[in-house]
């Protein structure tokens, strides 16, 4: 009796000992051989005794571990911070706001406590058991990150609900009879919540705005812009404030700038624009080189700070591009007429000049105001057929900026730069806004022409204040300033993508001094043209960094700059507008701003930037649903563009239109997803189904609501499947 009591009271002190241990360091984790150096516990027996009572306090909920054998404090209310991340089924992830060891936290669906996706919110930490994920209770909602949401009106019984378009919301609204303003079964419109009742299921809201029947092309648009929080109607204030702003150009201003109306200037945009943001200018020097203008509608002359005009254009951060409209970020009168350079019209433009030689080195540049008149307004076709004829209006203007456009471009591809060509889907809209038919939109010589002198302009603008070119000798830091950055790849996610290639016979990393932006140029050269090429291209999109707006500059890795910002779009994006107004301040010799709110209003602008395209990728996908609404019952070749453990993703070859097949409907056998070769396998017959394999297929349904179109295996396609 006395050896156990010796052995009990030796095991309640290191167990004493270890909780201290912990206690004493609740930030900090151990493993049991740690636990044992700094205890000094040096024999086995006593090290085991280690490992079984940290198990034990794993067991009891006082430790957590958060790695394989790795623990840490986790007494009773530790909560931590995060944004949830809601997946279709009412459960949730919350992303912790500080790095945590364990992940991201699991948070079952009757642990929510009314937080939705993308709140901000604190939630108590379960014990973790062992081998199990991170999982918690939300304990209170921080901040909302949407009130309204868009869906359709139901109304039954008396009882009216808003069933919400976005997957992602497990609750629909329920709106009291006061509350419809006018809202009727069937109709899109938008609710904000108003009140949630501690036990209700669901929250209570009212109707702010209409927007029509379902199917209608206005309302659906509409819908798509408010389902990512996006405006799609502006204030008549400030389309008044719009109608203020005198259009003429006074003698005195035009004192003030350089003068380019009578140097051979020109637009080359898409056939429907309307908003011409850049013109070029050419003329050949009396030294044998050219001069080469830039010029950019100068949209800071007109919108003055602190004016509705300007609130409204930060608000909005970027024009957005729907598939049948453009939301502009400026009222009409400034983006169509006043600001854009069209046609025979003396306009103000804030220009970047370079002279150049014939190989398209810069010899020197220069900045600042300018007034031009734009002699002609071309299409990309028609500065096209120039540059393949060799004839027509201004010719031999375009095709010197082509040659030199080709040398820019030459020479920043063997410099590092990446070569996505990504083909668009366009689509033809008859009258009622129903797409008729798909094409493909192509970058041609005529479309790089111009991409090659905006690229250059904005690298040199960023240059200009980066590298201190205005401050020359100075000491410290560059002026704040506003640039767009790209980050290099994630090491993991390429490693993952060039595993996947070489499943297809690619080799994505670099071979020998290869660097990885020249052995990802390899790679998308060589599936030019084959029934795999959209997904490895997608695919490599997908394992590069974002670009955002940042005051802190790293560089731009897609185009192998060190200096990149974005000087060319002030019509439709607001970045531009603040390098503009950056820009005239440093050339007049003021001082830096501050580099705090400038960074907030690139977190912004970038956050705007990603809802736009989030918008106009749902734009698409609903128009080629409703395009292929017509076509169920027929059959396509498709190419297998995603394999996932529910089915197979296919893209129709002829129109790009992407459709599933659920797993349940191939019935010939019984299918497994195998995740680390891509593919679902039969068990009896092990036949396949894997990424880049051509099939046909049939249109099963095209569900508008959701956005989504089911396929099915067309006749006979099973049995030659292998």
């Amino acid at each position: 009796m006395g050896k156990k009591k010796k052995k009990s009271s030796r095991k309640t002190e290191l167990r004493q000992l270890i909780q201290g241990l912990f206690f004493n360091n609740p930030k900090r984790t151990f493993n049991y051989k740690q636990v044992s150096g700094l205890l000094e516990v040096k024999k086995k027996t006593g090290r085991q005794q280690v490992q079984i009572i940290l198990n034990e306090l794993f067991e009891s909920g006082y430790l957590t571990e958060v790695a394989a054998g790795k623990y840490k404090l986790l007494s009773r209310g530790s909560t931590l911070t995060g944004v949830v991340d809601m997946t279709a089924t009412g459960s949730a992830y919350v992303v912790p706001d500080e790095e945590n060891e364990g992940g991201d936290i699991f948070i079952p669906r009757n642990n929510m406590n009314q937080a939705l996706h993308g709140d901000h919110v604190k939630v108590f930490m379960h014990a973790r058991r062992r081998n199990r994920q991170p999982e918690g209770e939300i304990i209170e909602v921080l901040k909302r990150k949407r009130e309204t949401f868009v869906g359709v009106m139901q109304i039954s019984r008396g009882l009216a609900f808003l069933v919400v378009d976005d997957r992602v919301m497990p609750h629909d609204i329920f709106i009291p009879p006061k509350a419809l303003n006018g809202a009727k079964d069937g109709q899109k419109a938008i609710a904000r919540i108003v009140e949630w009742p501690e036990r209700a299921k669901n929250p209570i809201g009212e109707i702010i705005d209409v927007l029509g029947d379902v199917g209608d092309n206005q309302a659906e648009m509409h819908a798509i812009l408010a389902e990512f929080n996006l405006p799609y109607r502006y204030p008549q204030e400030v389309i008044d404030e719009a109608e203020t702003i005198d259009a003429e150009i006074s003698p005195e201003e035009i004192q003030k700038r350089r003068d380019f109306r009578q140097v051979t200037t020109f637009t080359i945009d898409p056939v429907d624009a309307k908003d011409f943001d850049d013109a070029l200018s050419l003329q050949k020097l009396d030294n044998g080189n050219w001069e080469v203008g830039v010029h950019i509608a100068d949209v800071t002359h007109y919108v003055e700070p602190k004016s509705l005009l300007e609130k409204e254009a930060y608000d909005r951060a970027t024009s957005v591009y729907l598939v049948d409209r453009v939301v502009p970020m400026l009222p009409e009168r400034l983006s169509n007429f006043i600001c854009s350079l069209r046609p025979h019209e003396e306009k103000l433009c804030f220009s970047a000049v370079f002279e150049m030689d014939d190989q398209a080195n810069v010899i020197n540049s220069w900045f600042g105001r300018t007034v031009i008149y734009s002699d002609r307004r071309f299409t990309y076709e028609e500065a096209q057929e120039i540059i393949e004829t060799g004839k027509g209006d201004l010719s031999d203007e375009i095709l010197t900026l082509d040659q030199l456009a080709k040398a820019l471009r030459d020479k920043r591809f063997s410099e590092g730069s990446v070569g996505f060509e990504r083909v668009e889907v366009k689509f033809n809209i008859d009258e009622k806004g129903k797409p008729v038919s798909v094409f493909f939109k192509e970058s041609k010589d005529a479309n790089k022409l111009i991409e090659e002198f905006m690229l250059l302009a904005n690298k040199k603008v960023a240059q200009l204040i980066g590298n201190k070119e205005l401050d020359k000798g100075s000491r410290g830091k560059p002026k704040t300033f506003v640039y767009r950055i790209h980050d290099v790849p994630n090491p993991d996610k390429f490693e993952n993508f060039a595993s996947f290639v070489r499943r297809f016979g690619y080799e994505a990393m670099p071979k020998g001094v290869e660097t990885v932006s020249a052995s990802l140029n390899r790679l998308l050269e060589e599936v030019k043209g084959k029934g795999e090429q959209n997904m490895i291209e997608t695919l490599a999109i997908r394992t590069m960094a974002k670009a955002v707006y940042s005051t802190h500059n790293i560089g731009h890795y897609g185009l192998s700059f060190k200096f990149y910002s974005h000087f060319t779009s002030p019509i439709r994006r607001y970045p531009d507008m603040m390098v503009h107004r950056l820009l005239q301040r440093y050339l007049d010799g003021g001082r830096s701003v501050s580099e705090e709110t400038y960074e907030e209003m690139c977190e912004h602008s970038s956050d705007m930037e990603q809802r736009a395209a989030d918008a106009e990728r749902a734009s698409i996908k609903y128009k080629q649903v409703e395009f292929m609404k017509d076509h169920i019952g027929q059959a396509f070749e498709g190419v297998i563009s995603g394999v996932t453990e529910w089915g197979l993703y296919v893209e129709i070859i002829e129109n790009k239109c992407e459709g599933m097949i659920p797993i349940r409907d191939l019935d010939d056998d019984f299918y497994h997803f195998d995740e680390d070769n891509y593919c679902l396998v039969g068990r009896k017959y092990n036949k396949k189904y894997q990424l880049g394999d051509q099939l046909k297929i049939v249109i099963a349904n095209a569900n508008l609501e959701k956005k989504q179109l089911d396929f099915a295996l067309a006749d006979g396609e099973a049995d030659s499947t292998k």
